[in-house]
């Protein structure tokens, strides 16, 4: 049913419920809040344009191990407490998140992140999933993805999962599992019951649209159709540019990742012939921190630059590729984040919304949703400025940016 411009009381999420009047005035502490159906972003490219999102962050509040930062902003080496004249912490990474370091599951983050995307163009998350064996920070980000899950549909963005079999032969190797081919049937029917039947689940050909990263653990089309066994509808199924021979009919097609002979690894998978669907890729750069995080070495690097974004992205989209994925949302230790930084502010994000074609939405917009949240941490327990920042919410996902912003600066 549609939403726009109705009122709705909203008293199982906000506290405090009256009568309120349209648009034109704005909620305060005795008013309720205007619920707006998500509206479309406008652009003049048609091609599907997802991002891949690590969900792997934890602060010291989150994780498992209590007082601890997550690994994925230490490594080995580095401690977020650290910090230097600037307010700046230490983390196992080269460039450093506007917001500052994260937990992925904190409900104020995946809003941040989520407005961006929709903001700059993007149709929807290709989320990194690591299976639900319970080995490591595994469950943690299992949690972390269903946190983002009930969110996306909400902003009216779509998602699919990337699946990291190789953490069958991690948990294999480490004695957590005997049956790799069990388990993997087990990661898939959780998908099929969690995840494939959302409405938002991406679907290519009426199939749920599964990718993986290799594959590493399973490499036989035989062993493959066991894993997909179980699953009431076989998915539309992904591998790394120049594996899907590992899957056999089991692969619908390839992804295009980043690879450090760069544009001519991109040029040579776009131009090869191949009887599968091909998945572009756009990134702005591999710089890893492994070696400096006490993590191994780094195996190669492109410039993380503007410009290498730029070029990557005219590529995918003069391709023929249906879909493109974006080389990472947030990948810090990597250095292929396109989220927000200190280092580059805004500028992947203008860049992709200029590329796309994006209409009637700018940099001040994405601005605005910074300040979003900053008020989410700077009002946390005031009620009144909450139900304000509420109502931007449904104002941003209606597309109604001009009242957003207004609405968050007289909240401020």
């Amino acid at each position: 049913m549609k939403l726009k411009g109705i009122v709705i009381l909203l008293c199982a999420l906000f506290s405090s419920c009256k009568k309120s009047g349209g648009d034109s005035n704005p909620p305060d502490n005795g008013k309720e809040i205007t619920v707006y159906e998500p509206q479309r972003v406008s652009k003049t490219i048609d091609k599907k344009v997802y991002v891949h999102l690590m969900p792997w962050f934890e602060d010291k509040t989150t994780n498992d191990q209590a007082g601890k930062w997550g690994q994925h902003w230490t490594m080995a080496n580095k401690n977020p407490d650290i910090t230097d004249g600037n307010g700046i912490r230490q983390i196992a990474a080269h460039y450093y998140p506007l917001t500052g370091p994260y937990a992925s599951g904190d409900p104020d983050i995946i809003e941040y992140q989520l407005l961006l995307m929709k903001l700059s163009g993007i149709d929807g998350v290709l989320i990194d999933w690591p299976g639900i064996t319970k080995l490591y920070d595994y469950p943690l980000l299992v949690r972390n993805t269903e946190k983002f899950i009930e969110l996306i549909g909400k902003v009216g963005l779509n998602f699919a999962i990337v699946y990291e079999d190789q953490n069958i032969n991690i948990a294999f190797n480490n004695n957590t599992i005997t049956n790799k081919i069990g388990t993997a049937q087990g990661d898939m029917t959780y998908m099929e019951t969690k995840y494939f039947k959302n409405s938002n689940y991406i679907k290519i050909d009426g199939k749920p649209l599964l990718l993986v990263f290799g594959p590493q653990t399973f490499q036989s089309e035989s062993e493959w159709t066991q894993v997909f066994a179980p699953l009431n509808t076989k998915p539309a199924f992904f591998t790394l540019w120049n594996e899907s021979n590992e899957a056999g009919k089991n692969a619908s097609g390839e992804f295009a990742w980043v690879y450090k002979n760069h544009l001519d690894d991109l040029n040579g998978f776009y131009s090869k012939t191949y009887s599968g669907i091909k998945i572009s890729s756009a990134y702005p750069g591999f710089h890893a921190f492994y070696q400096e995080g006490g993590w191994g070495t780094n195996p190669f690097k492109i410039d993380v630059s503007l410009q290498t974004f730029s070029q990557t992205l005219d590529l995918a989209l003069q391709s023929n590729a249906p879909y493109m994925q974006l080389v990472t949302w947030n990948d810090y230790g990597e250095g292929t984040m396109i989220e927000p930084t200190q280092q580059f502010q805004y500028g992947f994000l203008t860049i992709l919304q200029g590329k796309l074609g994006v209409q009637n939405i700018k940099e001040e917009d994405l601005k605005a949703v910074s300040l979003l949240y900053e008020l989410r941490k700077k009002y946390k327990t005031n009620t009144g400025k909450k139900k304000n920042l509420d109502q931007a919410f449904y104002y941003f996902i209606s597309l109604k940016l001009s009242e957003a912003r207004s609405l968050l600066e007289t909240t401020k």
